[in-house]
């Protein structure tokens, strides 16, 4: 399978509620037909792979709404 990256990686800090951020980077790829965010902290250590839904194109700020789900879900939980 080819790995092409979408979206390389991008330094964000995500608010999670109204006192607390996590600051992380994310990159958007597609590997063979499927397409794929991953979230790091911002010393290299992986948190979450999400596989994105088929035919998901979004813009930048899309994903970034994306990521702080992601982050609520997996990270403040």
């Amino acid at each position: 399978m080819d790995r092409a990256s979408i979206l390389d990686w991008t330094g964000a800090q995500v608010q999670l509620n109204l006192d607390d951020h996590r600051n992380v980077e994310y990159q958007v790829y597609r590997d063979g037909d499927k397409h794929f965010l991953e979230v790091r902290g911002t010393q290299g250590e992986p948190i979450h792979t999400l596989e994105l839904p088929d035919g998901m194109k979004l813009d930048q700020s899309s994903y970034q709404v994306l990521l702080r789900y992601v982050l609520l879900d997996v990270v403040a939980a």
